[in-house]
């Protein structure tokens, strides 16, 4: 794989609008995302401070950026992949974070050993990094979670074929990334949602949130979640009591929650169907950018490779 095979297929623009109205509006989608919120908090059990520091929306895009520029990498060319020159050029350009926040990122990365340099560099000076074993595993296994919801939409045969060639995540995840990080409706999704995942943290409840939702279809306007406790998420995802408190007050002043006999023996929580519906409609654009990316990908290999 080279820089210039993963960017063969260039798209600027993702220009998914169309696309994500229908996909949200398949009544298959929200069982599929409720496993998928499984699936992440599953991955955070495995990698838990890998999750925990991609559980906000600057962070998670950040991190997608960072590893598409990994596998964009140049073999011929030892300054390619991830430098922080580079690293900080394309976040600059996507207006994804103050250069400051961007190199405090990479500083982070670094600290916690999801990053290290490229052994026989021969620039000390710009010190050209790779993810290490475990960021790309927790990288591939959320790809491939990824395309099991996309297969359980509609019976692909996805996974199968990844597991066949991984060059298809080489290819398709670089793709995947430019798109969403240039979809406004993705990096700024709706004040529901926002709420939660662009606060520190805030992506791991909304996903244990979502994963507990009860009813798929709403009942009198309303989703419901039973025997939700502070206490559990806290002890589960080493957050205080107060964050967590913080941020269910914060979608609760939205509208979009709240309790039913709150000081009483049965701790009821609901959401309303419109941040249902806002959280359906954010996650389709991810998956029709995904979608879109692991066709191109799959034209890119050729089919005479499966």
């Amino acid at each position: 794989m080279t820089g210039t095979q993963s960017s063969a297929i260039d798209v600027t623009e993702a220009g998914l609008s169309s696309e994500v109205d229908l996909f949200a509006a398949n009544p298959a989608l929200f069982p599929v995302l409720q496993q998928g919120a499984r699936h992440m908090i599953e991955l955070y059990d495995h990698f838990p401070r890998i999750a925990r520091l991609v559980a906000a929306q600057q962070k998670w895009l950040l991190t997608q950026a960072a590893y598409a520029l990994h596998l964009q990498r140049d073999p011929t060319d030892p300054l390619s992949g991830i430098t922080a020159a580079r690293f900080l050029d394309v976040i600059a350009q996507a207006n994804l974070a103050s250069r400051n926040t961007a190199t405090a990122f990479l500083a982070e990365l670094r600290a916690y050993k999801l990053v290290r340099d490229v052994t026989g560099s021969p620039s000390k000076r710009s010190r050209p990094m790779e993810p290490t074993e475990t960021s790309h595993e927790a990288m591939t296994l959320w790809f491939r979670g990824q395309m099991r919801s996309l297969d359980l939409i509609d019976k692909g045969d996805r996974v199968a074929r990844l597991q066949a060639n991984a060059d298809i995540f080489f290819h398709a995840q670089p793709l995947a990334a430019k798109w969403l990080i240039a979809e406004q409706a993705w990096r700024e999704p709706p004040v529901s949602i926002s709420c939660f995942v662009w606060t520190e943290y805030g992506g791991l409840i909304l996903d244990d949130f979502i994963s507990r939702i009860a009813n798929v279809e709403p009942v009198d306007g309303r989703h419901w979640v039973e025997d939700l406790r502070f206490s559990e998420l806290s002890s589960h995802y080493s957050l205080s009591r107060t964050h967590v408190r913080r941020l269910f007050a914060r979608a609760e002043a939205q509208g979009s929650l709240g309790w039913q006999d709150r000081n009483g023996s049965r701790n009821r929580i609901w959401a309303t169907a419109s941040f249902v519906e806002d959280y359906k409609r954010w996650q389709s654009i991810k998956f029709c950018a995904l979608e879109r990316a692991y066709n191109a990908a799959v034209q890119l290999i050729g089919t005479s490779a499966f």
